[in-house]
């Protein structure tokens, strides 16, 4: 027995959002997300959960006013950033390469969410 699940990094990142629910719904159309687990709360809310996006476990939990903001590297930045757009996500920085070696847009997912999407376009 090891002292983490299969396929867990040693550090995942955890949200406290407003609803674990739509944050899920979200990044499986937008990222395909894997769900892994869902623990309901005691006022039917989600207590916690874990999706994977890539290589990566994302935990989230639920919390009132909550808002969070992540960045992620994908092979196609562009193409999430125009799923998110169309799942309802609201723009804050359209898609354009950087000066820092990304090409990188932002968005805020209905729940409030801000993603980040990035693809390296400069390795030096």
């Amino acid at each position: 027995m090891t002292y983490k699940p299969d396929g867990y990094t040693d550090l995942a990142p955890y949200l406290l959002v407003a609803d674990a629910g739509a944050v899920l719904d979200f990044a499986e159309t937008v990222f395909g997300a894997e769900r892994l687990r869902v623990f309901a709360g005691d006022g039917g809310g989600i207590m916690h959960a874990e999706c994977r996006i890539g290589d990566t476990v994302l935990m989230m939990g639920e919390a009132e006013g909550a808002s969070a903001m992540l960045h992620l590297y994908l092979p196609d930045p562009d193409a999430a950033f125009a799923r998110a757009i169309a799942a309802g996500a609201t723009e804050l920085q359209p898609m354009m390469e950087k000066g820092d070696g990304d090409r990188r847009g932002g968005f805020r997912a209905p729940d409030g969410t801000q993603w980040y999407v990035a693809r390296q376009t400069d390795a030096g």
